[in-house]
């Protein structure tokens, strides 16, 4: 059961995780740089009656949140669709609380370069320790970055499962 804290899902598409922790959390934000996406989320939360999810329209990298007011932020197969991954690193550490938690699934490393015409996909995806050094020059402590799914078949895509954390006496 997710424990009943305030999160941001940060380039969160039509919601599927900010669904599934609303119907647990205290309160979801789900923001999203495509007003259709947007659009998506705001019906499906309203039909499943989820008045704590809250769709806002905007980019990783300067996300409409208060400085210091979500206890989680989550960056689920989004990091590398920005074009700046540090500054959206940068910008969820901003929205943390003091003690708050990051959470990135995204892809490992790979050579598609065809994502970037398929899947609009910026970057094909980062190193574990390109990852982690990027969230610690971002002010996250407590970093962990592996490989936590392969895939059998097609291109072959490897995900990767990053945490960190805010320290609890910086505000900024």
């Amino acid at each position: 059961m997710a424990p009943r804290e305030i999160y941001a899902d940060l380039g969160a598409g039509e919601g599927l995780i900010s669904h599934l922790l609303a119907t647990r959390a205290k309160r979801v934000i789900a923001v999203d740089n495509s007003p259709r996406m947007v659009e998506v989320g705001r019906g499906l939360a309203k039909r499943s009656g989820l008045r704590n999810l809250e769709y806002r329209l905007g980019d990783l990298e300067n996300p409409p949140i208060k400085a210091g007011s979500v206890d989680v932020a989550i960056l689920s197969q989004a990091l590398h669709h920005a074009v700046h991954p540090p500054k959206a690193l940068e910008a969820a550490f901003k929205i943390l609380r003091p003690g708050g938690r990051l959470l990135i699934l995204d892809l490992a490393e790979h050579t598609l370069e065809a994502a970037r015409d398929l899947y609009a996909d910026v970057w094909l995806g980062f190193s574990p320790p390109e990852l982690g050094r990027m969230m610690r020059s971002s002010g996250f402590e407590g970093v962990s970055v592996e490989i936590v799914a392969r895939e059998k078949e097609g291109p072959g895509f490897q995900t990767l499962l990053a945490v960190g954390h805010k320290p609890a006496s910086r505000v900024g």
